[in-house]
């Protein structure tokens, strides 16, 4: 890539973090921009996820990036540290079902289905075979419950994806990539060509500033379609991406310490007669995380730290976590709650693709104009695979797996 090239990266989330890093392994760092107006980092579904890592749970247009995103978390694990920096760790995925609400097996579903009628998105993983299993000892168990193994070992694995993401900026930082944050884009700066040479941004004190940009990554989450539509206006191009809010709890236990992690962290898909899938994830360190309430009318706030915890939903998890965690008739201790907005599509997939120049509108751009959203419930799992992806677009070589089928129509 030439010295006089400059990427711009809209969204400092783990998708735009991890395109920072595979980028910088082979661009100078200081050519590299990730832009973010909030005040806090990693304030949303970055950092509020789950942290749940599958090869091969997803629909076929995803499914080349699934394995290569899975196989480079091992990879970047075993390079770091990362069972130590963010919690790496082999993981089970199970399917829980409570008394008379056992599912009927039924798989034949799109990939996308999760997000309606309160579905598990384990009973949309596909074709898995299952096999006989205890559970956690985190797990409470009662007569007529069903507990069936989707995936274990080999093919699913956990990490705190606060941390991970952490990890990952203070990587680009050292490799001299340039922060901009809190800043809003407010415009981009075009030639006597209608070419694009620079955005400007708006600091946090008022002050406004010019980053010079040759090529321009959208990836911030939800907000990605906003955010697009505000700097090229006169595009054709409406990105079916929208916001999917979801509350989570994070819960301690004394069965589920760092004496238990030897056996491996545990994934819980659950089916429940509350109107909704709970999902109860076990994390080192002792923390088992706890969401599956997903609310598609809960606007999404202006800035990722402006989401406001509903406590009637914090309420209802709580009540999930005191049946299916409590310990003898003890209270449950929550140590942490959150709300964070997932980017979904009606497909399913996430979009990973160049923007046609010509749905561009009046402008033109040197090197290309980029799009990386809509990850729904699979952000932090595909994060990498689609980091490494979006680098090598970036730079203009042969993508590392198979995207066609990801991108913008």
């Amino acid at each position: 890539m030439a010295a006089s090239q400059s990427t711009v990266i809209l969204g400092a989330g783990i998708i735009g973090v991890s395109t920072a890093y595979y980028l910088s392994q082979s661009t100078p760092g200081s050519s590299i921009h990730l832009i973010d107006p909030s005040l806090e980092l990693f304030a949303s579904a970055s950092g509020k996820a789950g942290g749940f890592l599958a090869a091969d749970w997803f629909g076929p247009a995803s499914a080349p990036l699934g394995l290569l995103s899975f196989k480079l978390h091992k990879q970047l694990a075993d390079e770091y540290h990362g069972a130590e920096k963010w919690g790496y760790a082999r993981s089970t995925g199970a399917s829980f079902t409570e008394g008379e609400d056992m599912i009927d097996g039924d798989d034949d579903h799109a990939e996308g289905e999760w997000l309606e009628g309160g579905r598990s998105r384990a009973e949309v993983a596909g074709t898995h075979e299952f096999y006989e299993g205890e559970g956690p000892a985190w797990l409470m168990r009662r007569e007529g419950d069903g507990y069936d193994v989707i995936s274990a070992d080999e093919t699913v694995a956990q990490v705190d994806p606060l941390r991970l993401s952490r990890f990952l900026l203070d990587e680009c930082r050292k490799r001299g990539v340039q922060v901009h944050q809190p800043a809003t884009p407010t415009s981009l700066v075009t030639d006597s060509s209608n070419t694009i040479t620079a955005l400007t941004i708006k600091m946090n004190d008022g002050s406004e500033t010019q980053i010079p940009c040759t090529s321009l990554l959208f990836a911030c989450g939800a907000w990605t379609p906003k955010v697009f539509s505000a700097l090229f206006p006169s595009s054709t191009l409406k990105l079916p991406i929208s916001s999917l809010a979801g509350h989570s709890i994070v819960i301690s236990s004394p069965n589920w310490t760092t004496s238990h992690e030897s056996s491996g962290c545990h994934a819980i898909f659950s089916t429940s007669s509350q109107g909704y899938s709970p999902e109860l994830i076990s994390r080192t360190g002792g923390e088992i995380y706890i969401a599956g309430l997903n609310n598609a009318d809960i606007p999404l706030p202006d800035l990722a730290t402006e989401a406001v915890i509903e406590e009637g939903a914090i309420a209802e998890l709580e009540k999930t976590a005191q049946r299916m965690c409590g310990i003898n008739g003890k209270e449950i201790e929550v140590t942490r709650k959150g709300l964070c907005f997932r980017p979904v599509t009606p497909s399913g997939e996430p979009i990973l693709s160049m923007v046609d120049e010509k749905k561009l509108g009046r402008m033109k751009s040197r090197d290309g104009v980029f799009v990386a959203a809509g990850h729904g419930p699979w952000g932090i799992s595909l994060s990498l695979g689609t980091g490494l992806v979006m680098s090598e677009m970036i730079q203009g070589i042969k993508p590392s797996c198979k995207i066609g089928r990801l991108g913008t129509r």
